[in-house]
């Protein structure tokens, strides 16, 4: 992997966005353990165009992500390729993009209300309104947020269809690293996943390192993982060289 040439530590309640270009790496680790990192993709060139849960979890016959999977767009092209997925204790590692965000309403129900003006940095954030204020940012709305992937937590669906957080793989040095196919506008929270158990509010930080990738080979891991990966790298292809 590519030396990191920059790195950044996201508070346990905090947000950010930036835009990165294609051929970036960017490696999200878990600093203490039972961190949840929301995240949201679109292109920056069109707005409209952002991620796909529904399309990303079809095209490759799965209902969790891990080291091999491609994060779609809603235009059929890919995002990021998951390239590495550690788990520092062992456990199975997967990440959920079903479960959405954790709102104000759940957050102060289950930790108490949020208040800036007493807390102040320290204040109780949920996912929906973070991702909200990153969104203005861009002259996006409510209207524009799509169903997230929460990075570092792993859902399972018992025999009747109900799902529950698993924390059994939650540990410190857990990482996920992202290889990006597109220039993207990459909008990300770490605040609660909206099915946590916690009694208290996880102020769990995450640690961003960006780089730059190698460049994708034919016998890329990602690239083969399944059969449709092929089309969604064709397909960028196609659109890098039609912006020429």
């Amino acid at each position: 992997m590519s030396e990191m040439f920059y790195t950044t530590t996201i508070p346990g309640n905090g947000h950010w966005s930036l835009e990165v270009r294609r051929g970036t790496l960017m490696k999200i680790t878990d600093i203490e353990g039972g961190a949840n990192v929301g995240m949201l993709f679109y292109n920056p060139r069109n707005l409209l165009e952002r991620y796909n849960a529904p399309d990303t979890l079809k095209c490759q016959h799965t209902f969790k992500l891990q080291r091999g999977n491609c994060l779609y767009s809603d235009m059929g092209r890919i995002f990021a390729s998951i390239i590495e997925d550690h788990s520092a204790n062992g456990e199975g590692n997967w990440h959920d993009t079903v479960c959405g965000n954790s709102t104000a309403e759940q957050i102060e129900k289950q930790f108490g209300k949020r208040d800036y003006q007493k807390d102040r940095n320290s204040w109780l954030q949920n996912g929906s309104d973070a991702f909200l204020v990153e969104l203005a940012k861009y002259g996006l709305g409510r209207a524009d947020m799509a169903s997230n992937i929460n990075w570092f937590s792993k859902v399972v669906a018992d025999e009747n269809g109900n799902i529950k957080l698993d924390t059994k793989n939650q540990a410190a040095g857990n990482s996920v690293t992202l290889r990006f196919e597109m220039d993207t506008l990459v909008l990300l929270h770490a605040c609660p996943h909206p099915l946590t158990r916690a009694t208290s509010y996880p102020f769990k930080p995450v640690q961003i390192e960006l780089g730059e990738a190698e460049p994708v080979s034919e016998d890329d891991y990602c690239k083969n993982f399944r059969p449709e990966n092929q089309r969604g790298f064709q397909n960028n292809a196609l659109y890098y060289l039609a912006a020429r």
